[in-house]
């Protein structure tokens, strides 16, 4: 089947895009790909094909996860060679562990320094242990 076109980039509203864009750059190694006060893109390079980038919304409110009454409309899955060692990098780096977690050996849920909801997921074939409680 063709499609009437493909999907370039996820733009996601914050109060400081240069911040969240520095957090994702360091997420996911992509560098920096542009950069204006109101609009910064994250990419594998400038001319690559999808491209993640941050606009600035004043007033912005984080959304509320789980919560039926707050959308949270959006949130980002990133694949993991090890779920013990990516939640410790992504704390470091100023995300947050929410803390209504499904299933944790699954995949896990954090808040990006904006409170975006992104979860991160073991590669397909690995499994992540965790201690209960």
């Amino acid at each position: 089947m063709s499609g009437v076109g493909s999907l370039s980039g996820v733009a996601l509203e914050c109060p400081d895009p240069a911040a969240l864009a520095d957090f994702y750059s360091r997420v996911t190694g992509w560098p920096i790909v542009y950069a204006d006060p109101d609009w910064y893109s994250v990419g594998e390079s400038q001319d690559a094909d999808l491209h993640l980038s941050f606009q600035r919304a004043p007033g912005y409110q984080p959304p509320t996860w789980p919560d039926p009454a707050s959308s949270m409309q959006l949130h980002l899955h990133f694949r993991v060679d090890d779920l013990d060692a990516a939640e410790n990098a992504v704390l470091a780096l100023g995300a947050a562990r929410l803390d209504h977690q499904a299933s944790p050996t699954r995949h896990r849920v954090f808040a990006d320094p904006a409170g975006h909801p992104f979860c991160l997921c073991p590669r397909p074939g690995r499994t992540s242990v965790e201690s209960a409680g």
